[in-house]
């Protein structure tokens, strides 16, 4: 494996010098590690925008909650490696938590994304959205890319990255890369490795319920309130500890209008056993 490894920025900055100064376009992959086909697609997005691609694999802390699975998270550096340089990634930054936060997570300048991260994922996971924000912002500072590929599977996410990298006037396009599923249709995750094989296939409702709020959502004869109830019911029927199954419009997140059948996309979030599972689709066709 030629790929070449990089835990400290000022290196990573010193091997990006060469192809910018050649004025090759570079791409930032970022992730959180123990990676999948999922993330492998988007190195392969990255490229068709970008001559150098660059993943980063980082477990943020400040995107975490005190509650949530921090200390657990899976961590497979050495296979993430592997992975990356078979996928076509150019160079990996690996940094530690003292390299993103110098100054210690409780001192760090933090990045807050007003409105939009305190709904749905942000008013369940106070606080997630700002650490996101401030880790992809410390990133984008890092690497200095000219395009960045996000997967669509954390939607919210994604509108959060987009409108900071506006707001801040980062000259980085941003791209949203599709989400890859499981035959049964279940979003790929690093977090499905908590579920057991009963449950990864009883998962796959999740992305069912999804298609039924499309049809219902086109065929026009129910209100969006019941469409989302129902949502809501069938999902705590067959098991699941739904958080939110709701009908928000694509661009904002901002409840629709009773009659808005265009511009809108289902966002599903519940715990199944020991995962809490996410997912979404845009409802145009």
């Amino acid at each position: 494996m030629d790929m070449p490894i990089f835990a400290r920025a000022a290196d990573l900055r010193a091997y990006l010098a060469g192809p910018r100064r050649s004025a090759k376009r570079i791409a930032l992959v970022p992730t959180m590690g123990n990676l999948h086909a999922g993330h492998h697609s988007l190195l392969a997005i990255a490229r068709e925008h970008a001559d150098v691609v660059v993943a980063t694999v980082f477990v943020n802390p400040t995107q975490f909650g005190p509650n949530e699975d921090f200390a657990r998270y899976p961590r497979t550096p050495d296979a993430d490696a592997e992975g990356l340089a078979a996928n076509g990634c150019d160079a990996l930054f690996m940094p530690g938590v003292e390299e993103m936060y110098p100054y210690g997570i409780a001192k760090t300048v933090r990045v807050s994304v007003p409105e939009i991260d305190s709904i749905l994922e942000g008013e369940i996971r106070p606080g997630h959205f700002d650490g996101v924000a401030t880790v992809v912002a410390k990133l984008f500072n890092l690497v200095q890319p000219d395009v960045a590929v996000f997967g669509q599977k954390d939607y919210q996410q994604l509108l959060v990255i987009r409108r900071m990298a506006r707001d801040l006037a980062y000259p980085i396009e941003i791209v949203g890369a599709p989400t890859l599923r499981e035959a049964n249709g279940l979003a790929m995750s690093s977090r499905n490795q908590y579920l057991s094989n009963e449950q990864r296939d009883q998962a796959g409702l999740i992305h069912a319920t999804l298609l039924r709020m499309q049809a219902a959502t086109q065929l026009g004869t129910e209100t969006l309130a019941a469409i989302e109830a129902e949502a809501g019911e069938v999902l705590r029927t067959a098991g699941f500890l739904p958080d939110y199954a709701v009908i928000r419009r694509a661009a904002d997140l901002s409840v629709p209008g009773p009659s808005e059948r265009s511009g809108l996309v289902a966002l599903i979030a519940a715990r199944l056993g020991p995962a809490r599972l996410i997912d979404n689709l845009l409802l145009d066709p």
